[in-house]
């Protein structure tokens, strides 16, 4: 998988990350229980992304906010 997520990016998908994590283990934000199960899945969604630097998302849309330099 080529990297394709840049370095602001991956702080604020930690961030969101971080905020579903929060909000899912708290269930303040919650008033149905498959809400806390989505926030779970997109904390991990999230989470993954910003470690592996890929976003399958951003690859099949052909966008990238890695800054990569390439010497022709």
């Amino acid at each position: 998988m080529k990297k394709n997520v840049g370095t602001i990016d991956k702080l604020v998908r930690i961030i969101v990350a971080l905020i579903a994590t929060y909000f899912a283990y708290t269930g303040d934000f919650s008033a149905e229980p498959w809400q806390g199960y989505v926030l779970w899945a997109v904390a991990f969604i999230m989470l993954l992304t910003a470690l592996t630097g890929s976003c399958p998302c951003y690859s099949l849309t052909g966008k990238s906010t890695c800054k990569v330099n390439y010497k022709e």
